[in-house]
């Protein structure tokens, strides 16, 4: 299941500079977790964005989940 709600996070340099977004489409990953941490649901969400589905949304956070799973951060530059 989670293979396949990854696959609906692409990445294209043509695409919104090239950040993750939702099937190809011009909603970057970062966006639609801006909404949620907002406050929107994700019925607005998808009631707002007509060619969302609930999977999407769903992708969203599994993807962020993996990001946060780094072992450790080290900072580059001051």
């Amino acid at each position: 299941m989670d293979n396949t709600l990854l696959q609906r996070i692409t990445h294209n340099p043509n695409i919104c500079h090239g950040k993750p977004c939702i099937r190809g489409l011009r909603y970057p990953v970062e966006f639609i977790l801006e909404l949620l941490s907002s406050g929107m649901t994700t019925e607005e969400i998808l009631k707002d964005y007509d060619d969302l589905e609930s999977e999407d949304i769903l992708a969203v956070l599994l993807f962020a989940a993996r990001l946060s799973q780094v072992k450790s951060i080290h900072r580059i530059a001051s």
